[in-house]
């Protein structure tokens, strides 16, 4: 069955154009940050690890696309430093939803995300919250590594896989030796 769903999302086609016109209709009124009942893309929410049980929550994040603003300088500046559009963050939108989510539930750690739509001024994304104090999570062997006192905070210091590639960490090209300078 997930093979399935895991074609229509790639394929794209009519079906998939309508029910995400309707979607986004509804998605455009709510607000940026909200929990919901069940993943989306539940082939895409299975491949990184989320299960249907309790312990395991789904939030859909909205982030603004395109690149940020600064505040205009007041005082003199040459007229090269004078910028203040077109400034692209070092993180990628979905590492930036990801930490907007994990602020939004502090007792929840961040185990992955994944897109879900966008439209030209926003972008979707689904992100796998673990509860790591609830009995069912401790009590599975898969999952109770969160548990551990290294992985708290694990969105704010780039240990999630959107973290990990917007620093770098992929090996990149054939036969890669150094996947960084150093």
């Amino acid at each position: 069955m997930y093979k399935y769903v895991a074609e229509f999302w790639k394929e794209k086609g009519k079906e998939y154009k309508d029910l995400m016109w309707l979607r986004l209709q509804k998605w455009r009124r709510q607000p940026s940050i909200i929990r919901i009942e069940k993943p989306t893309r539940i082939d895409r929410a299975r491949k990184l690890g989320y299960k249907a049980k309790p312990g395991f929550i789904v939030v859909r994040a909205r982030v603004r696309r395109g690149s940020r603003q600064k505040m205009r300088p007041r005082s003199g500046r040459r007229s090269k430093r004078m910028g203040f559009k077109k400034y692209t963050a070092g993180k990628s939108h979905r590492w930036i939803a990801e930490e907007r989510t994990a602020r939004k539930f502090p007792n929840l750690e961040v185990l992955n995300s994944y897109w879900v739509a966008q439209d030209g001024r926003f972008k979707w994304f689904e992100i796998i919250l673990v509860d790591p104090h609830h009995p069912a999570i401790l009590s599975d062997p898969t999952i109770n590594w969160i548990k551990e006192p290294q992985h708290k905070g694990r969105v704010f210091r780039g240990l999630t896989s959107a973290g990990k590639k917007s620093r770098g960490l992929r090996k990149k090209g054939k036969g890669a030796e150094k996947i960084r300078p150093s």
